[in-house]
């Protein structure tokens, strides 16, 4: 039995056994309900992507079974001795495990990086959490794609073909945010451009203007295979980037549409990237030119496009000796993205971390010397677990895991929470929810140092800071949850360093998990089979 409901569109069937059409087998006229069919009759375009209304406050993700996760495979523990540490009980224990990385050649507390936050709204309502959260954790942050381009307040010199950007507000804002509680060791600032990015001059403002050291160059995202897309909510903000070269739809100088936004016909404008165009001299052109103007970091981000032409970008990338290379699985993104691409299109996460790790052995085996770039993972991560198994998966390759969806949903959260408790409206099944238990009759107000559990650490660390709960929840998940989750699971192992995880520390479980390790020879054994000779020279020496 198929159902369709589908959460992310607002749709769902009057019955449960539909068809694979997503259509009841009976469909009648007076259907009190709206399946994707009957909602994209009367909103069409708009059934495209997750529901309109929380555009700007959420972000969005595919509820697909791909068939294949970091679930099919199973961490092996050790007990005996020990690795990265002296050998005595009283330091092999979980919280002297060294997470501290590089993501190319910056040096970072833990092996994670936040990846391109743009010019979305739902990045901008929250980079306060994201960028001092992300500052106070040591690690990198990335200012996606379009962020000059969407600064109502920025403004360009018309001297060349496209307008170049002399300033911009936004942009000072995300850098300074970072930088305000950034300890200058640990972590940078990372700028992202794409199509539209080049025309407007962005690398060279970000770089003589703003003291930018880390850029990255964007192909894509595992969300879409397409530009990055929002929504706008004026005809003059339309009209605005209109004017500045994007594609806006429906077209805001259209006078029929200018007389439709004023009857209230239009609820908004869609904005539209370009998907760009490069050849493999033009890219390693760049990336020379980049290097010549004084970038110390040079990276790459890639959505999850088909095998060829990610080995494609695995080759551009070791042949223009950039620094690091994001490569983004499917299926999810920051709430504008087209349904249809986050479900059935791209290659899931999984599946894309073997066949990068494969074309990097390939490499490797053809050229033991060759410099390969720090590589990061991304696509659905949001847990420890996640974490170290691709980790192990793409040994000794992948050294970062990129987040977005689940910072900002530590911001928003922890934002909302602090919301909560300035207006004294905290519930009973919130507390309990967090573990606070009170006496019924105890009314005092719910403070943030109880419902931060690192609230505290951090004000004796910056007494003379006011540090917003957003940047505090996104601290807390990333370094105290994830942090020490990660510790544990490598002192479960005996390993108590990052470079000492190997692709022996995993085994796979299902059937697909072993077809996708042995098409590309990853070395990962089944669960039943690793180790299997040990096991029986272990069982042979023993004296009975």
């Amino acid at each position: 039995m198929v159902t369709h409901t589908s959460s992310m569109i607002g749709s769902r069937t009057r019955v449960e056994d539909s068809c694979e059409s997503g259509l009841c087998p009976i469909c009648i006229a007076d259907c009190p309900v709206f399946c994707e069919v009957s909602k994209s009759a009367l909103r069409g375009r708009e059934v495209l992507y997750p529901q309109r209304e929380y555009f700007g406050d959420s972000t969005a993700g595919s509820p697909k079974d791909f068939g294949l996760s970091y679930g099919d495979f199973q961490i092996q523990f050790e007990v005996r001795g020990a690795q990265g540490i002296e050998a005595d009980e009283d330091k092999v224990i979980f919280p002297n495990v060294d997470l501290t990385s590089k993501w190319g050649n910056i040096k970072q507390k833990l092996p994670l990086v936040i990846a391109g936050l743009g010019s979305t709204y739902v990045a901008k309502r929250n980079w306060d959490g994201l960028a001092m959260g992300a500052a106070l954790s040591g690690i990198s942050l990335t200012i996606g794609e379009n962020v000059v381009g969407m600064d109502p307040d920025a403004k360009f010199a018309n001297h060349q073909a496209f307008p170049q950007v002399i300033d911009t507000q936004d942009m000072k804002c995300r850098i300074n945010t970072y930088r305000e509680l950034w300890d200058g060791k640990h972590g940078d600032i990372i700028v992202q451009k794409n199509v539209e990015d080049t025309r407007l001059g962005v690398f060279d403002y970000v770089t003589s203007k703003l003291d930018i050291e880390s850029l990255e160059i964007k192909f894509g995202q595992g969300a879409k295979a397409i530009g990055g897309e929002v929504r706008l909510e004026s005809l003059e903000r339309a009209q605005l980037l209109q004017s500045r070269g994007y594609l806006v739809f429906p077209d805001p100088s259209d006078p029929k549409v200018i007389e439709q936004w004023k009857e209230g016909l239009i609820p908004d404008f869609e904005r539209h990237s370009r998907v760009g165009l490069s050849t493999t001299d033009e890219v390693l052109e760049e990336i020379d030119q980049l290097r010549s103007g004084g970038a110390k970091n040079i990276f790459i981000k890639t959505g999850a496009y088909r095998p060829a032409a990610t080995a494609w970008i695995i080759r551009l990338g070791i042949e223009g000796k950039v620094d690091g290379m994001t490569f983004d699985g499917a299926g999810g993104g920051t709430g504008m993205s087209p349904v249809s691409m986050m479900n059935e299109g791209s290659i899931p996460t999984t599946y894309l971390e073997a066949l990068v790790v494969g074309c990097l052995d390939l490499i490797k085996e053809r050229n033991p010397n060759v410099s390969i770039p720090t590589i990061a993972i991304a696509g659905g991560f949001a847990n420890e677990t996640q974490m170290f198994k691709a980790f192990a998966m793409g040994a000794p390759f992948v050294k970062c895991i990129a987040m977005a969806r689940a910072p900002i949903t530590a911001a928003m959260k922890a934002k909302y929470v602090g919301e909560i408790i300035e207006k004294n409206k905290a519930s009973p099944a919130m507390l309990k929810s967090l573990g606070i238990l009170r006496d019924h009759k105890q009314h005092e107000r719910l403070r943030l140092n109880e419902a931060f559990v690192e609230y505290d650490n951090l004000k004796r660390i910056y007494p003379d800071r006011d540090i917003p709960p957003s940047a505090v929840g996104v601290y807390t998940y990333l370094f105290s949850k994830l942090g020490t989750g990660i510790k544990q699971l490598l002192a479960g192992t005996r390993k108590f360093n990052m470079d000492l995880i190997d692709r022996s520390d995993i085994a796979y479980l299902s059937q697909r998990a072993k077809d996708v390790c042995e098409k590309w020879n990853l070395g990962i054994k089944s669960q039943e089979s690793l180790e299997f000779e040990l096991v029986k020279k272990e069982i042979f020496e023993g004296n009975y």
